[in-house]
């Protein structure tokens, strides 16, 4: 991907993807009640696929099409490409960029459903993608299907340029020192000392 073609200081650029699918045979004694799965292949920059006319059909944003991947593929498997997703960096979401490109593998995360699990021509039906670890989170906590792919270093380079101009750390507050924390008693109730010496006339035997 040339990140060059994108405005990095736009307001809020964004990255037109592909996303691929793989229905694939279920293998082992889980093949008895379900024979084929799928699973989240890829996510690829649009740029980088060949032309593809359907896309100029209405709704064609949402159909999947048949495609032939380059290396082998496990028998009986298909692989097939849902285009015109849009991935878009805001500036108020800096941090969960940050945290993605900070991870051990920067990634995309794509949000998907299937309304069939028992039916094998039942086609998913991919819903939103992010590079957003707070996106990610926040559909996790809500019960959805969230797969990941690793992202190639161009799209790597084009969140970590608009990253690097619109996230701020927080800054760190400084601890403070336990000589000024508040002391209490065992039941919590606040308690103060004093250095002044009690003489020994004012002890009460």
């Amino acid at each position: 991907m040339d990140a060059s073609k994108e405005t990095i200081g736009a307001i809020h650029p964004t990255l037109q993807v592909g996303v691929i699918m793989r229905r694939e045979p279920v293998q082992g004694p889980m093949s008895r009640w379900q024979a084929f799965r799928w699973v989240l292949a890829d996510v690829v920059p649009q740029e980088t696929l060949p032309p593809l006319p359907a896309l100029d059909a209405p709704g064609a944003a949402s159909a999947p099409i048949p495609i032939e991947p380059e290396g082998a593929l496990p028998k009986g498997a298909t692989h097939w490409l849902y285009p015109g997703f849009e991935v878009t960096l805001h500036r108020d979401d800096a941090e969960g960029y940050y945290l993605n490109l900070t991870s051990p593998h920067p990634c995309f995360w794509v949000m998907w459903r299937l309304d069939n699990e028992q039916s094998d021509d039942a086609f998913p039906q991919p819903l939103i993608v992010t590079v957003s670890y707070h996106d990610a989170g926040r559909w996790l906590d809500a019960q959805e299907r969230v797969d990941q792919v690793p992202a190639p270093s161009g799209v790597i380079d084009w969140m970590a340029g608009f990253t690097k101009l619109h996230y701020q750390p927080e800054p760190k507050r400084r601890k403070r020192p336990a000589s000024f924390q508040s002391l209490s008693d065992r039941f919590g109730h606040p308690v103060s000392i004093t250095t002044d010496k009690v003489r020994g006339g004012d002890r009460h035997g």
